[in-house]
């Protein structure tokens, strides 16, 4: 696991504040407001109906806010891309590990977005949904037969346009797949560019020591292209590069693109192959807690990658080519809140005058594992009113039976927190659901979408049933007691 926050937060009480939906609108759905009775709305439903007509714990998603944000990448890119610009088209394809539903599917694509998945499960989503194959991509560094076969049969047998090959190994496979299938694989190449980014090492991907990709400096990279060039059932279509994710600035992706049109560029002239499609992948950062860097907006990556890839196609006199990025986190994860239900609170003496207050809620890291699982920060605040008193350094924890069950690491809420009140964490719609677990046997809280007044599940909870359904013993038992 990552290294956990120091044990005591040393800036002053109420330096920790989570900032209100008008302080940083970056970290709320657009719709989000704090009503005249305290109670914060969201998609313009209060966020007390919901815990009292649905259940906590509970994601929140503000399904326009998720639309709009889509809408600004697909657009960012095919203006930015625009053949005017002397580009050559740009996309935008959701990460769909950030979190899938299909919903949040439809959604997107209305929006103008393709999707990536990375599973087999991911992938039949997608392709249930009604995702055009040409729209949808398949990554992952040990991919499964059966994943291959499902993208290449999509489509009735037109396949999936972009499945990312990740080793010389998959050339092999891939080859073999498609022969038995009598089709053509149209691929691309996971490049290691030596970039280093992203807001911790467990998500910086771009490096050398690391399993994803084939590297681009040690001879890995001609060996691929050699051998997809030498089979009969894959066509080269591009090179893909992602370098991680949480990333602030435009310098990390500026860079990679670089890279990756000097490869292009090389493997053309090495080759003779041309090099028509190139895949930066994803990795722009959120403001998780207020006190986050402004993240980089869409337009500007968007700008800075198309003003890198001509500068660099000019210099090298090489065919621009087609572009397309991977955003998820920065698509969902401020579009979607959590909700929770406060139970026990007690302190604890830390020594030195110190003190710290425990919250502890009806979740838990099984359904935010990001925390306990590299440290990430979150804030909260309280969703169903607004309190004058002096506030206390808190921390959120959930009902797990592990110390490092921690969702919010430090927060200064009001001293008069108590059982009952409800606590609301933004930012929570990637790797949340997504990233969620039964640990404990607690089942996953369910998705409430929100939108003009209205709601609805979307992903509903699940139960103590849908658990205990797998269990094939109990099943056993079941019958023999029928009998």
């Amino acid at each position: 696991m990552g290294e956990a926050p120091a044990s005591f937060d040393a800036r002053p009480i109420g330096d920790l504040i989570c900032p209100e939906p008008d302080q940083r609108p970056d970290m709320w759905p657009w719709s989000a407001k704090r009503l005249d009775n305290g109670v914060l709305e969201i998609g313009g439903v209060s966020l007390t109906d919901l815990a009292d007509g649905f259940a906590t714990p509970a994601f929140v998603l503000d399904r326009a806010d998720l639309a709009g944000r889509a809408n600004v990448w697909a657009t960012a890119m095919a203006e930015e891309f625009w053949d005017g610009y002397g580009m050559n088209g740009g996309d935008a394809f959701y990460a769909g590990k950030a979190f899938l539903s299909s919903d949040v599917v439809r959604v997107v694509t209305d929006a103008g977005m393709g999707v990536d998945t990375a599973s087999l499960g991911e992938l039949t989503m997608v392709l249930r949904s009604g995702v055009n194959p040409a729209k949808v991509g398949l990554h992952g560094n040990n991919k499964l037969d059966s994943e291959i076969e499902r993208a290449l049969l999509a489509g009735n047998k037109e396949g999936i346009e972009r499945i990312f090959i990740d080793s010389l190994y998959e050339v092999g496979q891939l080859e073999r797949i498609a022969q038995k299938l009598g089709v053509v694989a149209r691929v691309m190449v996971r490049v290691k560019t030596g970039v280093r980014a992203g807001g911790n090492e467990y998500i910086s991907t771009g490096h050398e020591d690391q399993k994803f990709g084939v590297g681009a400096f040690d001879g890995q990279l001609d060996e691929v292209v050699d051998s997809i060039a030498s089979s009969d059932h894959l066509e080269l279509r591009g090179l893909h590069s992602h370098i991680g994710s949480q990333i602030i600035g435009i310098d990390a992706f500026v860079e990679a693109a670089t890279i990756i049109c000097r490869l292009a560029k090389q493997i053309q002239e090495r080759t003779g192959l041309t090099i028509p499609d190139i895949d930066l992948g994803g990795g722009a950062g959120v403001a998780y807690t207020g006190d986050d860097e402004t993240p980089t907006s869409p337009i500007e990556i968007a700008r800075a990658i198309a003003g890198a890839v001509r500068d660099a196609c000019a210099e090298l006199d090489f065919p621009v080519p087609h572009v397309s990025v991977e955003p998820g986190r920065s698509v969902v994860g401020p579009a979607m809140v959590s909700l929770y239900r406060v139970g026990a609170v007690k302190d604890a003496t830390l020594g030195d005058g110190l003190k710290r207050r425990y919250i502890a809620v009806d979740g838990g890291m099984a359904d935010n594992i990001r925390p306990a699982l590299y440290g990430a920060r979150y804030t909260a605040t309280l969703a169903n009113r607004v309190s004058d008193v002096e506030p206390v350094r808190s921390r959120i924890v959930g009902k797990h039976c592990e110390s490092g069950d921690v969702i919010v690491w430090d927060v200064d809420l009001p001293s008069d927190v108590h059982a009952g009140d409800l606590l609301v964490i933004p930012v929570t719609g990637a790797y949340g659901y997504s990233m969620a677990s039964n640990y404990n046997m607690l089942t996953k809280p369910g998705v409430i979408a929100v939108e003009s007044g209205q709601a609805r599940w979307i992903m509903r909870p699940q139960t103590i049933d849908d658990l205990l359904e797998l269990d094939t013993g109990l099943a056993s038992l079941a019958t023999a007691n029928d009998t």
